[in-house]
């Protein structure tokens, strides 16, 4: 089955978390569920059952635990972007090691990251996922020769972004929602809509999650000059 596995609720990245130990799914459920723009969707369950789970919840990303057993992993990971190539899979790993890594990406990952990630890291590779890019934790030093973690380079839109729309970013990133960002910022919702489209068309997005992705991809998880001034990397934004 190939048919998109849209969102049901727009605007909100849906999470399937599948790992072996049930201790790891429930520290995982809390993680996502406690980053903004995301929801852990479905029952959180083990790799063997990953098709049958990801048919019923359709979900936007899955999350894997990639430890013992790495090959059957993989399969299975092959498996899901074959009959789901739209859903982004992220793994969380026990292994450093750069041919793993290699191996993982070569299989369908395309987020990288150690088991002992933090919550922000693993959101914003979830939105990279979802926008195509594929991201390896920071942890593990770059990987010759494969896709790893795009090389930084400074993301300055041919129309610079106005101080406002700066603002409006800046909240982006944090994951607000327009109508808190205009409480925030104190300015209507209107008018929030109005700067978040300006923002997509100057930064070349598809929509905001591809924008925050864009932001953060171009300095790793650093800072991006977009306009007036500096932005500081946090988590994914909410809604498009």
């Amino acid at each position: 089955m190939s048919a998109p596995l849209a969102s049901a609720t727009r605007g909100v990245t849906r999470v399937l978390l599948l790992a072996d130990a049930p201790v790891l799914r429930r520290g995982l459920v809390s993680m996502v569920n406690e980053t903004a723009g995301m929801q852990s969707v479905g029952t959180p369950g083990e790799l063997r059952r990953a098709l049958t789970l990801v048919e019923t919840a359709r979900p936007d990303a899955v999350v894997v635990e990639l430890g013992a057993g790495r090959a059957a992993t993989l399969n299975v990971v092959r498996d899901l972007r074959r009959r789901f190539p739209r859903v982004a899979v992220v793994a969380l790993a026990t292994s450093e090691d750069p041919a793993v890594v290699n191996e993982a990406v070569a299989a369908g990952v395309r987020g990288y990251l150690m088991l002992n990630t933090s919550p922000t890291l693993l959101g914003w590779a979830i939105l990279a996922a979802r926008a195509g890019r594929t991201v390896v934790d920071p942890q593990i030093r770059r990987v010759e020769g494969a896709a790893a973690a795009p090389v930084a380079k400074p993301l300055t839109p041919e129309v610079p972004l106005t101080r406002r729309e700066q603002d409006v970013l800046d909240e982006l990133l944090q994951g607000q929602s327009n109508r808190q960002i205009g409480r925030n910022l104190f300015i209507s919702e209107d008018t929030v809509k109005s700067h978040v489209k300006a923002i997509l068309r100057k930064l070349g997005a598809r929509d905001r999650a591809h924008a925050v992705s864009l932001v953060l991809s171009s300095r790793g998880t650093a800072a991006c000059s977009c306009g007036a001034h500096a932005v500081a990397a946090a988590s994914a934004p909410v809604e498009v």
